[in-house]
């Protein structure tokens, strides 16, 4: 059976240096193509760069860029099946649990995974991939606690990211009890962590939390 390699970062890319390497070295299967799923926004080109950068240092240099949205076309969920590698971007969550959690693209990504395809989540991106999607109310219009289903990759956990920066102690705390999880953790901007079958192997924070 694979191993299954998932790395999460509590803020916006570029990679870090050790986990880039790490993400481009198990991505170059066939000398690696890395799917990177977003959510299209003005400028979205220019800032593709910031996901890459690090990775084309360690030898990638084919990415398939995919916009997530309500109705993927066969020929977006073939472009990431083909990859050997896989970025969730950030930026709105509820807009990527909308369109990952339930869906065809969910679906492939959860099987990718289990097959050995490393994941990498960015902000939203981490969010989204424990089985319980939890969105602080720093991070939605309503202001309030979201609690939603999630892709599952991880189980029994809460994550909180920008955690120094949107002084999320209390939200972590409150989100853990609510929904009875085991550990959560909390990510600040510059912090990642690296999960290989689930269990947390390696952590690149000066302000790293486990609650």
């Amino acid at each position: 059976m694979s191993t299954r390699h998932l790395f999460l970062f509590g803020g916006s890319p570029p990679f870090n240096k050790t986990l880039g390497k790490k993400f481009a070295q198990l991505s170059l299967n066939d000398h690696g193509k890395i799917a990177i799923l977003f959510i299209k926004r003005p400028g979205w080109e220019k800032y593709m760069k910031k996901y890459t950068e690090v990775l084309e240092a360690n030898g990638v240099n084919q990415f398939n860029y995919i916009p997530l949205n309500a109705n993927p076309t066969h020929a977006e969920v073939e472009n990431l099946k083909s990859c050997t590698g896989m970025i969730i971007c950030g930026g709105e969550t509820e807009l990527y649990q909308r369109y990952l959690v339930g869906t065809i693209f969910g679906e492939e990504i959860i099987l990718m995974y289990q097959r050995g395809v490393p994941l990498a989540g960015f902000s939203a991106g981490a969010l989204v991939s424990p089985d319980q999607c939890v969105i602080s109310p720093v991070d939605n219009t309503k202001n309030e606690h979201l609690f939603l289903k999630g892709l599952g990759l991880i189980e029994n956990c809460v994550v909180s990211v920008h955690f120094s920066k949107w002084n999320e102690e209390r939200n972590l705390i409150t989100a853990k009890n609510k929904i009875n999880a085991a550990v959560g953790y909390g990510i600040d901007d510059e912090g990642s962590l690296y999960f290989a079958n689930e269990h947390l192997v390696e952590n690149l924070s000066e302000h790293f939390y486990v609650f």
